[in-house]
């Protein structure tokens, strides 16, 4: 089973407008992914239309990319679409209150299941939460969901790089890198995290950027992570 599991629409600021949701499940159906997740910068508000437009396409499962107070990036799942209200109201509380500016950062753009525009996300949503880490994953816990950490040994927005460290008691479904020499090098550093899953995605602001069919998991390997 083929997968990118870290891709930006439109709503995220850094993403490019083309961005939209069909516009991603089709990409995702010509490069023949199987299962994808759409994961904007701390909002889940692109994910209504996503499973009626991704019908009979490609599989999908719903994604955020959080940003915590040490600004370390997150990115937690759900498989359950009447989590994420309750996921959204928890982001909104803990949201920094700044307003975006769209001519600097970009635009924050939500679709509907036609790529109409329907509405503009106002709060700039490459702020931080005002939450740990360790809280950050316990509410995607707490709301059914599976964390993993993103790109870990990036220079920006990473664990290895804020904290220096993946804390041996943080409950975490999988750590994402973006090769195997990286894989190497994030085993050596934590030898207390046995048989951990580990995930390459594209981390795609753009079409073309989306995974090709290259990295993948078996259908139980993907059910296990929510066991």
């Amino acid at each position: 089973m083929f997968y990118d599991l870290h891709i930006h629409s439109a709503l995220s600021p850094c993403g490019d407008d083309s961005m939209t949701i069909n516009n991603i499940i089709n990409m995702a159906m010509i490069k023949e992914l199987d299962l994808i997740a759409i994961t904007d910068h701390n909002s889940l508000k692109q994910q209504t239309y996503l499973k009626q437009i991704s019908q009979d396409k490609v599989q999908i499962i719903y994604g955020v990319e959080l940003q915590t107070r040490e600004e370390i990036h997150v990115l937690g799942y759900f498989r359950e679409e009447n989590r994420l209200p309750d996921m959204q109201k928890w982001i909104d509380q803990h949201l920094q209150v700044i307003l975006n500016k769209p001519e600097f950062f970009g635009n924050q753009l939500i679709f509907d299941q036609n790529d109409e525009v329907i509405s503009h996300e106002e709060r700039l949503l490459l702020s931080s939460l005002d939450t740990s880490l360790e809280e950050t994953v316990d509410a995607i816990h707490q709301h059914h969901g599976i964390v993993v950490l993103a790109h870990v040994l990036d220079k920006r927005y990473s664990v290895f790089e804020n904290l220096g460290f993946i804390p041996p008691d943080l409950e975490i479904e999988g750590i994402e890198v973006k090769s195997d020499e990286q894989i190497d090098i994030v085993k050596k550093r934590t030898p207390y995290l046995k048989n951990i899953p580990f995930f390459r995605n594209s981390d795609a602001h753009q079409l073309i950027d989306i995974s090709e069919p290259i990295h993948s998991m078996t259908q139980t390997q993907f059910e296990e992570l929510w066991r």
